[in-house]
């Protein structure tokens, strides 16, 4: 006799509830992370350096990454705690390969699948508030950059000048 999937109420509260843990998790993440890069910026008289802007978006993405893996976490917890993998590590691999939309070779058992495609809709969208985050910091790092390459080109070109002039 064939199984019958249904999609039950129980599977559909808890992938949206695991959906808003994921999404407040990253908006924390998210803060943490501007606030950390404007801390870094702080107490600055001058535009900040190329190499410090640029570290600046490293440890950025760090922490975006580490916000990722986080939220990976509490899906890959949920799937073990319904025993729904086999052991931490495979049900964190699985978790990751779809919160990637990469996919795995393991699946949910049948009365929880839906949570095969909650979870990367949770993804996509901390992908894209991560996304709009980063290019936040790199369009600010950007201008500052080119603010600064700007103002030495005008400087040398006004120092030519009074030489000529003198």
């Amino acid at each position: 006799m064939p199984s019958h999937y249904v999609t039950s109420f129980e599977e559909v509260l808890c992938g949206i509830t695991l959906v808003a843990i994921t999404t407040a998790m990253h908006g924390c993440g998210m803060l943490a992370t501007l606030y950390t890069s404007h801390l870094l910026k702080r107490g600055q008289d001058v535009p900040v350096s190329f190499v410090r802007g640029g570290a600046m978006l490293i440890v950025a993405s760090w922490m975006i990454v580490l916000v990722h893996l986080a939220e990976v976490l509490v899906w890959a917890v949920f799937f073990l705690w319904l025993g729904a993998m086999p052991d931490p590590s495979t049900s964190y691999y699985f978790a990751l390969m779809q919160y990637t939309t990469v996919g795995s070779s393991f699946s949910l058992p049948l009365r929880w699948r839906l949570l095969d495609g909650m979870l990367p809709i949770a993804a996509l969208m901390t992908f894209a508030w991560s996304t709009g985050v980063l290019f936040m910091l790199a369009q600010e790092f950007q201008s500052t950059q080119l603010s600064a390459l700007h103002a030495r080109r005008d400087a040398r070109r006004a120092a030519r000048h009074r030489g000529r002039g003198a």
